[in-house]
């Protein structure tokens, strides 16, 4: 007989709730989190100019006011899962809220380069958190079943973020007349577009009041009558509820509430899980992803593209990236998590490959030669799919199922914030490092790409189709 602790006793394997359309809209509004950080990460890049010319500043302080935003999200990251398995899922999503709200205003009206900056790390802090409760919530309410599907969620409400900043970016610009400085009603554009902001952070407010509290939370703190109610709305009425309750009751009285000494093996190490987590989360940064959202409009002005192109290839961009995070949502449950990430490694260090070729050739009156230009473009819009359709979505649904309950929010903290870090240095270090050659940046990212093959051949175990309780 299998033990209750293992899952099957109850038919969660085989649940499917009653409401389907009830728990997708509990994860889309978890999944509000990943919209503002596709929105935050890609907003800015409408920004990057005026804000050098409004603080005359050189590239690597521009960077650094650019960046900063994610070391706020690294420490968010960090303590978001021990902050929520004390006050709950739903209350992080609140505070989140309230910090981001607060930050996008902040971030419209700075009176210094630092107050920017300032306000951007508070809006980091924000997206920290929800960057680590959105995967773990919606795996915790999600039948075994369509978890995979249900993880993507949170790739892409990021990606539906990066397209509408990019659309809301490139709208305001043409109001402005083409000038990121050029003034609307007493603010000039960028202002505008970094305080569009608000809308998506008090949406993400109003909706964490209309969705439950996590199951699993529910049981931590002793109200199981709840939980079994949500249990019933977001698995079924096919399951045994009872049996259900008392296998997540069973795994979290054998293991405690996760911290992070429960992240440590021999010699103060992390353990191997844990190292797998962080390795899934840094090369996702490193293959250089984010550069085509936080610079690709200064990117391609910089090879010769007038402003407003490259503002519309920016946007173009994204709706590749929405097409290829599709793709990976149809397939994630299907053909498995491991097979979409190797897919795409391969794909992406095809893609960098060729972008680094063509960006190699000498600029010709400022500019690519048309050869070499069109196959820049073409390249960055084939990476950014594979990207999407690989590791963009996999490696979040990886976080949030790969880890034994007793490690999940703390080892999914780490995780985040490992991925925080990485994003932090390859954005930081772009200006730089393009300023010193722009093909050998794109090198770097290519060889992360490659190593990325063997590292998930090696480390990576699938986990299409198992109960949380099963992995550990």
């Amino acid at each position: 007989m299998t033990s209750a602790a293992n899952g099957p006793e109850s038919g969660a394997r085989a649940a499917h709730p009653d409401h389907l359309g009830h728990v997708i809209f509990i994860t889309a509004a978890a999944a509000m989190g990943g919209f503002l950080f596709g929105y935050d990460s890609s907003v800015i890049n409408g920004a990057v100019e005026a804000i050098r010319d409004r603080y005359d500043i050189g590239s690597g302080t521009l960077a650094q006011v650019i960046a900063i935003a994610l070391i706020g999200c690294a420490i968010g990251a960090a303590t978001a899962g021990r902050i929520a398995d004390r006050i709950g899922r739903i209350r992080c999503m609140q505070i989140a809220s309230v910090l981001f709200t607060a930050s996008a205003i902040g971030s419209a009206l700075p009176f210094a380069l630092w107050d920017l900056a300032m306000w951007r790390i508070i809006g980091g802090f924000a997206i920290g958190m929800a960057s680590v409760i959105g995967p773990a919530y919606i795996a915790e309410v999600s039948p075994p079943a369509y978890r995979g599907r249900l993880g993507s969620f949170q790739q892409a409400a990021i990606v539906i973020g990066i397209a509408i900043s990019q659309l809301v970016n490139y709208a305001v610009l043409q109001i402005a007349d083409g000038d990121q400085r050029g003034k609307i009603l007493g603010l000039e554009a960028w202002q505008w577009m970094l305080g569009v902001m608000v809308v998506p952070a008090v949406l993400y407010g109003l909706l964490s009041f209309a969705i439950p509290e996590s199951p699993r939370f529910l049981i931590s703190v002793g109200k199981k009558a709840e939980a079994r109610k949500i249990l019933e709305e977001v698995e079924g009425k096919d399951i045994d509820l009872d049996a259900r309750v008392t296998e997540i009751e069973t795994a979290m009285h054998r293991e405690h509430k996760s911290s992070f000494k429960d992240l440590l093996g021999s010699r103060f190490v992390f353990l191997p899980i844990v190292w797998v987590g962080i390795g899934l989360s840094m090369f996702q940064q490193l293959v250089g992803i984010n550069v085509a959202f936080y610079y690709s409009a200064t990117l391609w002005q910089s090879v010769g593209i007038d402003p407003t192109d490259s503002f519309f290839y920016s946007f173009t961009t994204s709706i590749i990236n929405i097409i290829g995070t599709v793709i990976a949502m149809v397939l994630v449950d299907r053909v498995g998590r491991r097979p979409l990430a190797l897919v795409g490694s391969v794909g992406m260090a095809v893609a960098l490959a060729v972008e680094a070729w063509a960006f190699s050739a000498d600029l010709v009156d400022g500019k690519l030669p048309t050869a070499q230009g069109a196959t820049a473009l073409v390249a960055a819009h084939v990476f950014v799919l594979f990207f999407a359709l690989s590791w963009g979505v996999v490696v979040w649904v990886f976080l949030g199922e790969m880890f034994p309950n007793r490690l999940r929010a703390a080892a999914l903290g780490v995780a985040v914030f490992a991925q925080w870090i990485a994003n932090w240095a390859i954005t930081a270090s772009f200006p730089s490092l393009a300023d010193w050659n722009l093909s050998g940046t794109y090198i770097i990212y290519t060889c992360f790409a490659v190593l990325s093959i063997p590292f998930v051949l090696k480390f990576v175990k699938e986990t299409k189709g198992k109960t949380l309780e099963e992995m550990g």
